[in-house]
């Protein structure tokens, strides 16, 4: 009985992790003129409350700036942040990772232009 039970949250379990994946894509942008950087994070789901970009890190050449913590995801396919950063100058390198609320994660970088 006991193995029988076991079997079976392990079973559910495995199911859940199938439906789990990190953003499948981050498109990045900044804005020299506004100072505003932002992201374009693809992820694709089927309810926005259970499974969703739940947090997003913005680094500036290595060092980490924003960390914000998010509730539910704008619609099944995306989800957009924006962000007031200041201090960037041109050569500077902005980093931007999303982390899915299920499991999973992704990490992508820019190049500010001169």
């Amino acid at each position: 009985m006991k193995k029988t039970t076991i079997f079976f949250i392990l079973s559910f379990f495995m199911c859940s992790l199938a439906y789990a994946h990190p953003p499948s894509d981050i498109k990045i942008t900044y804005d020299s003129k506004t100072k505003i950087l932002t992201a374009l994070i693809m992820h694709n789901v089927n309810d926005i409350k259970k499974h969703y970009i739940n947090k997003v890190n913005v680094g500036l050449n290595g060092k980490e700036i924003i960390n914000h913590a998010i509730s539910q995801q704008d619609n099944n396919i995306s989800q957009t942040v924006s962000y007031l950063i200041p201090d960037v100058k041109a050569g500077d390198n902005l980093s931007v990772e999303a982390y899915c609320s299920i499991s999973g994660k992704l990490g992508k970088e820019i190049k500010v232009a001169q």
